[in-house]
């Protein structure tokens, strides 16, 4: 059982002002693994203060400074790498190999790359007779989710932290616990007082607060559309900088040449990832018409394949996050079946075996794109196939979504692949696989604004001011 009811506020780890706990549950197991506590907007308006007095300084502080903080931080997260992963494994029900893997793999690297691009990033610049300053904004609010929880944290603190802002971080109540070792590991590193603190809480109540706060200077949230659209209501009357990234429906064209089978089998898979609880995930399937029996044939064996179970265990696929998340996900499973769509693999219920824990069964559909669950993020291990007639038929159907957050080409002719990517109105396109630290993420249209990773990551934290004469 983990008891994690202190709050980490201007440098010490403290009470909250009013003594308020929720129980955390085990997605694997239903059963409660820890206790935190939740926050109030006495305790936001503490650390906001707490930002805002250490801002006075560590808003000017040098590049070197801020590196050997950088460069301690790596060295603690090195040293707490794996318990970072049990953590994660605990809170969400990713299994072992993915929890300890990639999960934490992704803080590391976004640490790195703070570090990389910190080294050379030029914060003045002379234009003729203006010299250019980038400077930090000053107290962020950094509200993130449980889907991917070091990822969504360290790509907000560490381009903050080298920035030269200050924070207050509000994870996901869900998955609490890595972040609570996140913020041991960053006091352990000795970062000064007040430049990083963190509240657990609701976000409905924390969130809420930071966004409205007039002491405040910038929101960087990554969660549901629902609730960007309430940040930025909030953050209006203080005219803050609001940064956001959203859900995704995400499209995956496969092109149709002699690799599809590998692409498709790829694809599927893929989808099934961290169960489906990916923002980017390529969850809708685009797939020659002409070849749709044969793609039918491949994906529901992909999906028969990718297995099931307790996330200590050897399996590809843990619990999805949470009852209401598995209710979620029942339910648009039942409006793909009530809509006339084909299941091909999957449906409704737990896979065979497991009575207990939120495990939903990988599900394929075949579909259109005019279909509820072709146009809804359901955020859960649930597939759907398109059919299309050619390449420009394909693009239209990927365009044709609210959504543009992630993407993704594969075919083996790499120029044809890369110009339909050109074509696609999203934030970031994978063709053919690959991955990037430095390659700026975010979304088009309601998938969100600004972009985060690598140098443009930066950005976010920066005001630019112009010294002309």
């Amino acid at each position: 059982m983990r008891n994690y009811t202190q709050f980490y506020i201007d440098g010490a780890w403290v009470d909250p002002t009013t003594p308020n706990t929720a129980e955390v549950i085990n997605p694997a197991t239903e059963e409660v693994s820890g206790t935190i506590s939740l926050g109030s907007i006495a305790d936001v308006d503490k650390a906001v203060a707490a930002a805002r007095r250490a801002f006075a300084t560590y808003g000017e502080s040098t590049v070197a400074e801020r590196l050997e903080l950088l460069e301690a931080i790596q060295a603690e997260y090195l040293k707490r790498e794996e318990e970072l992963g049990l953590a994660i494994l605990e809170e969400m029900g990713a299994p072992r190999a993915l929890a300890t893997g990639f999960h934490t793999l992704l803080g590391k690297g976004h640490l790195g790359t703070a570090i990389e691009v910190l080294r050379e990033f030029k914060f003045e610049e002379q234009r003729g007779p203006t010299l250019i300053r980038k400077e930090p904004i000053g107290v962020c609010g950094l509200i993130t989710p449980w889907n991917w929880p070091m990822n969504q944290t360290c790509v907000k603190i560490f381009p903050a932290l080298a920035a030269g802002c200050t924070m207050i971080l509000k994870p996901p109540q869900l998955a609490p616990y890595s972040a609570q070792i996140l913020a041991e590991i960053i006091h352990d590193a000795g970062v000064p007082a007040g430049v990083f603190n963190m509240i657990q809480g609701k976000g409905s109540e924390i969130g809420a607060a930071l966004s409205k706060h007039e002491d405040v200077d910038m929101i960087s949230f990554t969660g549901s559309e629902a609730v960007g659209v309430q940040i930025q209501k909030d953050a209006a009357d203080t005219v803050k900088r609001v940064g956001l990234e959203l859900g995704g429906k995400s499209a995956w064209i496969v092109l149709d040449d002699a690799s599809l089978a590998g692409n498709v089998a790829g694809a599927t898979a893929g989808m099934m990832g961290n169960s489906g609880q990916t923002c980017s995930a390529g969850s809708r399937l685009l797939v020659p018409s002409s070849r749709l029996d044969e793609v039918k044939k491949i994906a529901a064996e992909a999906a028969d394949g990718v297995t099931v179970g307790d996330p200590n265990g050897n399996f590809a696929m843990g619990p999805v996050v949470s009852k209401s998340q598995y209710n979620d996900i029942q339910r648009y499973i039942q409006i793909g079946l009530d809509e006339g769509a084909e299941l091909i693999a999957g449906g409704l219920g737990r896979p065979e075996g497991l009575d207990k824990g939120w495990y939903v069964k990988p599900t394929v559909f075949v579909t259109t794109n005019d279909k509820v669950i072709a146009r809804e993020e359901i955020f859960g291990p649930v597939l759907v196939i398109i059919g299309y007639d050619d390449v420009d038929d394909a693009i239209a159907i990927a365009n044709d979504s609210n959504f543009g957050l992630g993407g993704y080409v594969s075919g083996e002719d790499a120029e044809l692949a890369r110009n339909v990517a050109r074509k696609l109105r999203t934030g970031a396109i994978w063709v053919n696989g690959g991955f990037d630290f430095h390659a700026p993420f975010g979304g088009y249209k309601r998938s969100g604004n600004g972009r985060e990773w690598g140098e443009y990551g930066f950005h976010e934290y920066l005001e630019v001011k112009s010294i002309i004469g």
